[in-house]
């Protein structure tokens, strides 16, 4: 196996200014394995769900290329489900419910067909089951892309801290940076969190777009400006997907090349936020993505000659 995933598989239920879901499917891993799948045909999934997890939606899954044999299904419990509600400033939201159920007693079972995965994307989980994922591999990946959440720097720190040390490429917004590091500067936050053990650091700014930190160099991504936003919920992990699925298809792990696949990551996540769910990763054709991607170029190449007077 090229790459694989780790995260939920779960259910939603989410309310925006732009309307409101009863339960649809969701997930790190779901968002993070769909984006993949257009550039690799050669990954999988490790996540656990209910009994109650539809297998349409599994065959689907399965139809896009995304192998399905660390998914675990437990017989007579219910899959992870998380309810929020959006802001008309999408950047802020309520939780309303969550219920770990199945998530709750995870313990990541690595298929001995993974065990050898060149790409690790550990979506955002308890650090401990994101350590010992990366302790129950045979080998040591080419590329392991990590992200999470302040809830864990509020709650477990260390263990954070500890599988920061084993990874290549930490992925966070703004303010985990800032409260991650300590510092407010995004420049000074990248310096601290880089002595913490991954090489690369990705900023994520959401509507700002994105800050490629590593080599001593920075890269600034913009987003595209989108007229309306139905659910940004998946948006993170989507991009996550991408850009991690974009380096496992290309095989190079340059910094240049690693700018190319955030503007992958990015286009995919625009994609996204225009329905609930899944609902526009299911239905996107490479066309469509291609064609994005050239916004994104467009948005910021322009030609300036620098001789004046």
């Amino acid at each position: 196996m090229s790459l694989i995933s780790v995260g939920t598989v779960a259910f939603d239920a989410i309310e925006t200014p732009m309307g409101k879901t009863d339960k649809i499917v969701g997930g790190a891993c779901t968002y993070i394995g769909l984006a993949a799948s257009f550039f690799t045909k050669n990954s999988g999934i490790v996540a656990v769900v209910g009994d109650d997890f539809p297998e349409s939606v599994l065959k689907g899954l399965s139809e896009r290329g995304i192998n399905l044999d660390g998914l675990q299904i437990k017989e007579g419990e219910k899959s992870f489900f998380w309810s929020g509600k959006y802001h008309t400033n999408m950047n802020v939201r309520d939780t309303l419910d969550t219920q770990l159920n199945v998530l709750e007693s995870f313990d990541p079972i690595i298929p001995e067909s993974y065990k050898n995965a060149e790409y690790v994307m550990l979506g955002n989980l308890t650090p401990s089951v994101q350590s010992t994922v990366l302790d129950r591999l045979a080998s040591k990946p080419k590329l392991v892309v990590l992200d999470t959440m302040n809830f864990w720097m509020d709650i477990a720190l260390d263990d954070l801290k500890k599988v920061l040390n084993s990874v290549d490429v930490l992925t966070i917004n703004d303010e985990e940076a800032r409260q991650l590091s300590g510092e407010y500067s995004l420049v000074n936050a990248a310096k601290v969190i880089a002595e913490m053990g991954p090489r690369y650091l990705i900023i994520k700014k959401g509507e700002h777009g994105a800050l490629l930190f590593g080599d001593g160099k920075i890269f600034s991504a913009p987003a595209l400006p989108l007229a309306e936003v139905f659910d940004p919920t998946g948006a993170g992990d989507t991009f996550a997907g991408g850009f991690i699925g974009y380096l496992a298809e290309s095989g190079d792990l340059s910094f240049e090349n690693m700018k190319r696949a955030i503007i992958a990551g990015s286009a995919l996540a625009s994609f996204t936020v225009e329905k609930f769910g899944t609902e526009r990763l299911m239905n996107l054709t490479r066309e469509e993505i291609d064609n994005r991607i050239q916004q994104f170029v467009e948005l910021s190449q322009f030609d300036m000659n620098l001789v004046f007077g």
